[in-house]
């Protein structure tokens, strides 16, 4: 059997990588240079909340292969929950090599006004974890441990490429697949991470950007990436297919639920009060937009059905998670309704559907991340936090940022397809998309 020369690349590449970590760590010890606290000012509760969040939000992946794979057809099921459960191991160890310091490192931007921006982070802050250990950072997580923080943080970058894959699933090449998600976490993730959750970061200290958990830096990077990779793959020869396994998604749709408790409220990096209100209006959001969603269905005289409240169900999370710590429990229940109501319309619209996003990434998960956004620079509450609290110009910011963060992730993500598939076709023969990438890719099936 004949092995291409991509799959050597690829072999050499993770030989080099997890050889090249045994010779850094040594000579990269650089010395703490005050960013760093005592062992004294960690708290155990923190620790012990963040360790399990950390559980929770890994466990989102697995429960988002099985989302996905219930709604494709019979033919790609194991192809397509296989994308999302190898971003497990490709996410982990580029996150280990580089991407914590592309997103968390020494912030590399400009200076205006005498105050400095950063765009992303310094490659060469913490790489293969060089620093990363169980001290608690000054600014970034000052009660648990800094590698306990860099692995809740590496749980996001995981599920986040992971998220796009349902808008090319059934027609895309596994391996074009893992070389882009490599250059959507380096080019796309870490700086927009960085601009995000980084104190120096240019959305995050310019523009006031409020992202509790996500909504920006996950959702809408997912979304528009989803959305300009539908439309560079392209359509399906057959789009229309009944899902595999309902069992399946309603199965995928729990676990999303349960881990999004880590997801929203551990995102507080404390066993706090802010912990508690964004675990509570994060399941109180997603129960109104799943019971809006089917509502709305019904009106518009479609059925009921068991995905369409699974749908409904993770919208609705999307929309809380930028605001989850932020808003009240009854503005979380306008949140969860408005939300499903706009992505539904979305997901039916006459003019989206043309592009052959299988599973409606977009209209879910990009759609959600804005109107997370938007009712979050809403109804944020805290002095000038928010338009309905005195915070015109912090709304007026947001919506900068919105437009800012939609460019940046559509036509950054079209241009590393682009190239992607300069280097290796993105998708895959007519033959293969018509036996199924389960067969034609992995020699496997379900039967």
């Amino acid at each position: 059997m004949t092995v291409g020369l991509k799959w050597i690349v690829s072999f050499c590449i993770i030989t080099l990588v997890a050889v090249g970590g045994l010779f850094w760590s040594p000579i990269a010890d650089f010395p703490n240079t005050g960013e760093f606290l005592g062992e004294e000012n960690i708290v155990g509760a923190d620790v012990a909340w963040i360790l399990a969040a950390a559980g929770l939000v890994l466990l989102m992946t697995p429960g988002l292969s099985f989302f996905y794979g219930g709604m494709v057809g019979k033919k790609n099921v194991i192809s397509t929950m296989l994308q999302s459960f190898i971003a497990l191991g490709v996410i982990s160890i580029l996150w280990v090599v580089v991407g914590f310091s592309l997103s968390f490192g020494d912030s590399i931007g400009f200076t205006m006004n005498g105050e400095h921006y950063g765009i992303i982070g310094n490659p060469l802050s913490y790489p293969f974890f060089s620093r990363v250990g169980v001290l608690p950072h000054i600014y970034m997580a000052s009660t648990i441990p800094f590698i306990l923080f860099a692995l809740f943080q590496m749980k996001f970058a995981v599920i986040t490429p992971a998220l796009i894959t349902g808008s090319f699933a059934e027609r895309v090449r596994f391996i074009s697949y893992l070389l882009f998600m490599v250059l959507f976490s380096i080019f796309i993730y870490t700086p927009l991470c960085h601009m995000v959750w980084h104190p120096e970061g240019l959305l995050n200290k310019y523009f006031g950007v409020k992202d509790f958990a996500g909504g920006t830096v996950v959702h809408m990077s997912a979304g528009f990436a989803a959305l300009a990779g539908a439309l560079v793959v392209g359509n399906r020869k057959r789009p229309h297919h009944d899902p595999s396994n309902i069992s399946y998604v309603l199965l995928g749709t729990g676990m999303l639920w349960f881990g999004w408790f880590g997801f929203n409220a551990g995102s507080a990096l404390s066993a706090n009060a802010t912990a508690a209100t964004a675990f509570g209006t994060t399941t109180i959001a997603s129960a109104c937009a799943m019971m809006t969603w089917i509502f709305f269905d019904r009106i518009n005289k479609r059925k009921v059905s068991a995905l369409g409240a699974c749908i409904g169900a993770v919208v609705g999370l999307v929309a809380i998670t930028p605001g989850c710590g932020f808003v009240s429990i009854s503005e979380s229940l306008f949140i969860g309704f408005i939300s499903a109501i706009v992505s539904n319309m979305m997901l039916n619209w006459k003019a989206l559907k043309k592009i052959d996003d299988t599973l409606d990434v977009f209209a879910c998960h990009g759609v959600g991340g804005i109107m997370g956004m938007i009712l979050t620079a809403i109804f944020a509450h805290g002095e000038n936090a928010s338009l309905l609290h005195g915070g015109l110009e912090v709304f007026a910011h947001h919506m900068a940022a919105l437009l800012l963060v939609s460019i940046f992730t559509f036509f950054g993500s079209l241009l590393l397809y682009k190239i992607t598939n300069r280097i290796i076709t993105l998708r895959v023969s007519e033959e293969s998309e018509d036996l199924g990438l389960d067969i034609s890719q992995h020699e496997e099936s379900l039967c």
